[in-house]
């Protein structure tokens, strides 16, 4: 973990000397407070994709910047200059698109903005103006924190943060660069598109409107289709439909086959790979929804741990007799598309209750019914 001063950033270059830069007259937003709520903003990088959430109450001018350079194009190509590791990079200087200027790397695009002082903090994914020296120096160029930077704090306007993609940042500030913390490879922005935050799958579904969709396991030995039943559990339902929708269960493993009892997947531990940050951040812990649903073979329940609220992610297939397990955890599912794969399941050659070959999800996808 880097944490970083105003003197280590000068120091390093990233803050421009202001002895380089030509002073310009302060931008002021064209746009409304209403026109830049609620606005994100989506940059794509040679690394992957970086989402940003503006922050238009704590900084309008610097957000109205971004949102004027963004719709230009003037973010098109440039690159991340320069990268602290595991610290901070930065981006956004106009000349960074010519190869030929390397040496300017962090004059352009600057003084045009007055400090916007806030409360907002230099946290881990925060991204804020980087200065030509002294506070009212701003301009097109940004700073993302990788960890929190306390700091910095106060020095910087903190003008957006990254909801999604905080792993494309750690790594674009894991590359190879030199004394000065410029790259060794070019790390471009491709584009970075202003759109209204999509709003939040099944949050504010009604139970009916949540029982329109179906849930459809591919996995390796085939799809399965499951019918949720948000009459009985609807919180559970619309929990799962949230991560399955966000990927979650894509890539985790089935690994407990009871033969004549249940079939078992979910469970984080058996995830081919970790979450990303804005996946993690929708686990946690579910409320019972306890009914009288007979666990009868096809009916799917929440897998949880002895307290009965420490279900999560985890979820079991009836392939037998489940009846004793009636009352005890949360019913929210039952197959209806895929019988022949349950049952293949059910029939893997197992050491215990584990399959001796791997299985897993590779992808799970909601539909409408």
């Amino acid at each position: 973990m880097i944490r970083l001063t105003f003197a280590v950033l000068l120091a390093a270059g990233l803050v421009a000397d202001s002895t380089r830069v030509t002073a310009q007259s302060f931008f002021t937003t064209p746009y409304s407070l209403d026109e830049m709520r609620g606005k994100q903003a989506v940059v794509e990088t040679t690394k992957g994709t970086i989402v940003l959430s503006l922050l238009p109450e704590a900084a309008p001018n610097h957000v109205g910047l971004f949102m004027a350079r963004a719709r230009e194009g003037a973010y098109d190509g440039t690159i991340f200059h320069r990268v602290v590791r595991h610290g901070i990079v930065q981006g956004g200087d106009p000349l960074s698109r010519d190869p030929e200027k390397v040496t300017e790397y962090g004059t352009g695009g600057l003084n045009e903005l007055r400090f916007e002082g806030s409360d907002e903090k230099l946290t881990a994914g925060a991204v804020a103006g980087s200065l030509a020296g002294g506070p009212d120096t701003a301009g097109s160029q940004f700073f993302i924190c990788v960890v929190d930077q306390p700091g910095l704090d106060g020095q910087y306007t903190v003008f957006a943060r990254v909801v999604d993609g905080i792993e494309v940042v750690q790594e674009i500030s894991a590359v190879e660069a030199d004394a000065e913390g410029r790259p060794a490879t070019r790390v471009a922005i491709a584009s970075v598109t202003i759109r209204d935050t999509p709003p939040e799958p099944f949050v504010n579904d009604t139970p009916a409107e949540l029982a329109g969709y179906r849930a459809v396991l591919e996995t390796t030995m085939g799809e399965i289709e499951l019918s949720l039943l948000p009459d009985k559990a609807p919180e559970t339902v619309r929990q799962f439909l949230r991560l399955a929708d966000a990927g979650v269960y894509d890539g985790v493993g089935i690994h407990r086959v009871a033969p004549n009892f249940v079939i078992q997947t979910g469970a984080l531990a058996y995830r081919a790979e970790p979450l990303r940050a804005a996946q993690q951040r929708l686990v946690g812990n579910l409320p019972p929804e306890f009914t009288d649903t007979p666990n009868v073979p096809g009916i799917v329940s929440m897998a949880r741990g002895e307290d009965p609220g420490s279900g999560s992610t985890s979820f079991f297939i009836c392939i037998g007799n489940c009846r004793a397990l009636d009352g005890q955890y949360t019913v929210f599912a039952e197959v209806s598309g895929g019988q022949a794969v349950i049952d293949a399941i059910a029939g893997v050659p197992v050491d215990g209750e584990t399959p001796r070959a791997p299985i897993a999800i590779t992808r799970m996808r909601v539909e409408m019914r």
